[in-house]
């Protein structure tokens, strides 16, 4: 079995000798590697990608809207950069959506790492896969193929407000619990606690 760090160099490399920058095969690599550790196919994905990435025109998306849509295949690389570059301004947007994203699987590491940078958890689909992006921590999903997915219909991000899942009553009650291992403080503990009895000479 690949170590996770031959696969990010191995990938990075090969990033820069299709034809995209340090900085970009950087990320590249660094998105492979969260693939492969969440069990999603990454490297299959781009190895196809990079087949036929020469061969076929693919759309680069500077500038991420509400609504993206183009006729000729994004490329989920540069709209992926993009979009992770913009997450502070687009979380703003209740949701998101890309009509026609070539290779969707590459996309996702982007998204899971804007979780991480806004704070927020982020629900993404891809037509019917659904994708939970918890802070760049986990991804659960109910899409458990590893097969290559060539392009997506339409994509739709949703970013989730942070909430809890226990209501203020469970709170108050398993705080209540927890009071019992607090000890009361006494004259001595505070004569001992740290920094006590030194002398401030200056």
């Amino acid at each position: 079995m690949r170590s996770f760090s031959e696969i990010d160099t191995a990938v990075k490399r090969a990033s820069k000798g299709i034809g995209f920058s340090w900085g970009i095969s950087e990320e590249v690599g660094k998105n492979i590697r969260l693939l492969e550790m969440f069990g999603l196919p990454g490297l299959k994905n781009l190895n196809q990608y990079y087949k036929i990435l020469k061969e076929k025109k693919f759309q680069n998306l500077t500038l991420v809207s509400k609504e993206n849509s183009s006729k000729i295949p994004y490329c989920p690389i540069i709209a992926g950069i993009n979009f992770l570059d913009q997450v502070n301004n687009l979380e703003e947007l209740e949701e998101i959506k890309f009509d026609n994203l070539g290779f969707p699987i590459l996309f996702i590491p982007f998204v899971s790492r804007a979780s991480e940078i806004i704070g927020k958890r982020i629900f993404l689909t891809i037509d019917e896969k659904e994708f939970l992006l918890n802070f760049n921590q986990s991804i659960y999903s109910n899409y458990l193929s590893s097969d290559v997915l060539e392009k997506s219909d339409q994509i739709k991000i949703k970013f989730i407000e942070n909430k809890n899942m226990f209501s203020e009553t469970e709170w108050q009650e398993l705080y209540k619990l927890s009071e019992d291992t607090f000890v009361e403080e006494t004259d001595k503990l505070k004569q001992n606690a740290a920094g006590a009895g030194l002398t401030d000479n200056d």
